[in-house]
């Protein structure tokens, strides 16, 4: 291994751990607690060293973002393979939902990244960065089979999404009882998930 390659190793093993370590602050403590100075600290390396890899926090919370947005379209993907054949589409959209739900719920800091914060990225458009694209086509395959004939597939998926979307976060701010959690999600696939 040449020493350019060694050096390119070791920058990328240092992004994974600023990223990883903005993202555990973040998870911990809030995005308001992650400042340069703060990672600077933890990864003990200098704050010019987290400059040469990121221009800021917006760049770190892009990062974050990213890497959530691979992890929920596998969550999505895992979800919707593993349930049961014999509940056929509807089945696998309440395996969608519920994975959508459950990974909003246990990684608020990258949910946050993902769709509350300005990470710099773009969403819904033509430069859309490849991760953010896989996630939302991990909701499109599912949703597509249930969309309905005459609507269109994508606006199908953006519907749905979008009321996932306000269940996550009003559960997450306390406004929606969560006794009745389970109860929601069955009515968002009945009434929208018509099979």
């Amino acid at each position: 291994m040449s020493v350019q390659e060694r050096k390119e190793r070791e920058r990328a093993a240092r992004e994974r751990l600023i990223v990883a370590t903005a993202r555990e602050l973040a998870e911990e403590q809030g995005w308001d607690a992650v400042t340069t100075r703060r990672l600077a600290e933890r990864i003990e390396y200098s704050q010019p060293v987290l400059y040469s890899h990121f221009r800021g926090k917006r760049e770190i919370i892009g990062a974050v973002a990213l890497e959530g947005a691979a992890e929920l379209a596998a969550a999505v993907r895992a979800a919707t393979s593993a349930a049961p054949t014999a509940d056929g589409p509807r089945g696998r959209v309440a395996a969608l939902a519920h994975a959508y739900l459950d990974f909003a719920a246990r990684h608020p800091a990258v949910y946050d990244a993902l769709f509350q914060l300005d990470g710099g990225l773009a969403y819904a458009r033509e430069d859309t960065p490849a991760p953010l694209k896989d996630a939302f086509a991990s909701l499109l395959e599912t949703l597509a089979e249930v969309a309905g004939d005459g609507v269109d597939p994508g606006a199908f998926t953006e519907t749905f999404w979008a009321a996932l979307h306000g269940l996550a976060t009003l559960t997450r701010a306390g406004r929606l009882p969560p006794e009745h959690a389970a109860s929601r999600v069955e009515l968002l696939v009945d009434r929208l998930a018509r099979v």
